[in-house]
């Protein structure tokens, strides 16, 4: 018996060791049927499949009209707060609304399309994610801490394999960031807790980690990378090319889901690229900053970029301009 590189069994134990090592005619059977568990089986093939992802015959924009119903109305002083601090920004609510109606317009439909997203692991993710699961379905998760597809190619190819044929997907990713009632950005009041929480909490940890390496404060550790904490680690590496631009910002809190929107759209659309032979009709990209604002309130999304991949996974359009008209 060898192990590793080559390296033969008897002289990695001693004989007192062999001696007394033995297995059982149970586990030697449980070890043949586990063998047998992964013996190659050639598959009888399937048929060409038409997928419901959503059942029903309503269309994107009759569910959106259907979910925002039970959504409140703008608050204006909100309203004002959001956009003052976030220009280009606009409610969940009209954006969802915009972006159903567009999509609509080039095939899309609940019966035809995979929802993807790439978001916090935040529950405050959720808020625009359960709304789209409302119109397109259950959704396929590339995303973990602070938004970043940590799913990876790998992920990537796995939901492009569930697309329903000749359908499409529409991919949805993106930081999240919180803004108080009383306008401190990076704060949020959440449902059933008294204390203003941090929001994003993976973010400012990233931050201050930054913070520390650019103020000369960081302490040397040997744990540089930790199974049990390993997406933190990553949203850390990958936040460093932007020390400067976040130590110069004038409010950093602000500035902070930006920088990281930076990294990940590098990230998600180099992760499209390498998956593009995967996309079957086409692929909308719609990325941006979730704004989350409190329990009784609208949230907002900051649109960075609406694009449209055609089945060859060429950006054939924006779209981004139709979602602030």
């Amino acid at each position: 018996i060898f192990i590793g590189n080559d390296t033969p069994l008897n002289l990695l134990l001693n004989s007192s060791s062999i001696s007394t090592m033995k297995l059982s005619v149970a586990s030697l059977a449980l070890l043949a049927a586990s063998a047998s568990a992964f013996t190659a089986v050639t598959p009888s093939g399937r048929a060409s499949t038409s997928l419901n992802i959503l059942a029903g015959t309503q269309s994107a924009t009759e569910r959106v009209a259907n979910v925002m119903a039970a959504r409140p109305e703008e608050n204006e002083a909100i309203d004002a707060l959001v956009k003052s601090n976030f220009p280009g920004a606009i409610s969940n609510k009209a954006m969802e609304t915009k972006v159903a109606s567009i999509l609509e317009a080039k095939g899309f439909t609940p019966a035809n399309t995979l929802l993807c997203t790439s978001l916090c692991c935040d529950e405050l993710a959720r808020n625009l994610e359960d709304d789209l699961n409302k119109v397109y379905g259950h959704n396929f998760n590339l995303g973990g801490l602070s938004g970043f597809p940590f799913a990876g190619n790998t992920g990537f190819g796995a939901m492009s394999a569930h697309v329903p044929d000749d359908g499409f997907c529409l991919l949805v990713h993106g930081p999240h960031v919180g803004i108080s009632k009383d306008g401190v950005i990076g704060k949020v009041e959440r449902s059933g807790i008294a204390l203003v929480d941090n929001c994003c909490g993976s973010a400012i940890a990233a931050s201050n980690y930054l913070k520390g390496i650019t103020d000369g404060g960081a302490k040397i550790t040997t744990k540089l990378q930790q199974f049990s904490d390993f997406q933190q680690g990553a949203v850390q590496e990958l936040i460093l090319p932007h020390g400067k631009r976040l130590n110069d910002a004038d409010n950093r809190m602000k500035e902070l889901p930006y920088a990281l929107y930076d990294s990940q759209d590098i990230l998600v659309r180099d992760i499209i690229n390498g998956g593009k032979g995967g996309i079957k009709q086409g692929l909308a990209l719609l990325s941006g900053i979730q704004i989350n604002t409190g329990p009784d309130t609208l949230d907002y999304f900051h649109p960075l970029r609406f694009d449209y991949y055609d089945a060859d996974g060429n950006v054939v359009e924006s779209m981004i301009d139709e979602l602030s008209s």
